[in-house]
């Protein structure tokens, strides 16, 4: 997570998304940054409804701070799990990804109770999911689309900026069967429709 202070700008950091990649771009310009732990890192939207706008609010006396994040196609971020936790220093672990197919992969990761700990990676529309009290991500961005991304940062931060490549899996082609596909748009609708809504 990044806090432009004076922008009026949060960064929440969907994991698999290039949030690596941008926090070293843009660290130097934030006024927090908050690498560690993992839990704090990658804190959904949920998480800073609880904890960081009451701060904000009631420390510091502000209410319009604005949050921005940026979202996977759906099989796409899946795919990345999957090729990340194929890493060496996972081999013999619970979570490796070593021994499995891809299409075994996403056929754990669509179990209601997710035994199997290298599927269980969350889900981006729960990440990204609007409070009750109508707190939401103000500006959510398509992973596909750096363009517009990196337009808004440069925009919003009066900045010119240039990602380097950090934290990314190591290519491999995959590919699903239709009936898993398919199976995975029904059961997921939620990260497909939210996906979708971006276009």
């Amino acid at each position: 997570m990044l806090v432009f202070w004076n922008k009026k700008l949060v960064f929440l950091s969907v994991p698999k998304t290039g949030t690596t990649a941008i926090e070293e771009a843009l660290a130097p310009s934030a006024d927090m940054v908050i690498s560690h732990p993992p839990e704090l890192k990658h804190a959904p939207l949920y998480r800073y409804n609880r904890f960081f706008r009451p701060m904000f609010e009631r420390a510091c006396k502000t209410d319009d701070m604005e949050t921005m994040a940026v979202m996977r196609e759906p099989i796409s971020w899946l795919a990345s799990w999957y090729r990340y936790r194929r890493r060496e220093d996972l081999r013999g672990l619970p979570n490796s990804t070593e021994n499995v197919s891809f299409e075994e992969f996403v056929q754990e990761y669509m179990k209601g109770d997710r035994k199997a700990s290298f599927a269980n990676v969350g889900s981006q529309a729960k990440f990204l999911e609007p409070r009750k009290n109508g707190v939401k991500v103000d500006h959510l961005f398509r992973y596909e689309d750096q363009e517009a991304l990196i337009g808004f940062l440069e925009q919003r931060l009066e900045m010119k900026i240039n990602l380097p490549r950090r934290n990314s899996s190591p290519d491999m082609p995959l590919s699903l069967s239709p009936d898993t596909r398919t199976k995975l748009q029904r059961k997921c609708a939620e990260e497909f429709e939210l996906y979708e809504s971006l276009g």
